[in-house]
């Protein structure tokens, strides 16, 4: 699986981080994905096939274009 992932999308993991959340906010696309915690703050950097396996659902940030 593919993840289709931009600057600022919302990702809900299958398991709750630590401190209880588990919304993450993309901060850094690439080969490895940057994602920071909602709730908490927490930084962790993930490679993509990883993010995939622990993603459940991803919300996209909407773009305005005027």
């Amino acid at each position: 699986m593919v993840l289709e992932l931009s600057l600022g999308d919302r990702v809900t993991t299958k398991k709750n981080h630590p401190c209880g959340g588990n919304t993450w906010i993309v901060t850094r696309v690439g080969a490895d994905v940057k994602i920071k915690c909602a709730t908490c703050g927490r930084v962790v950097m993930l490679d993509r096939a990883e993010l995939a396996k622990r993603v459940k659902k991803i919300e996209r940030i909407q773009e305005n274009n005027e």
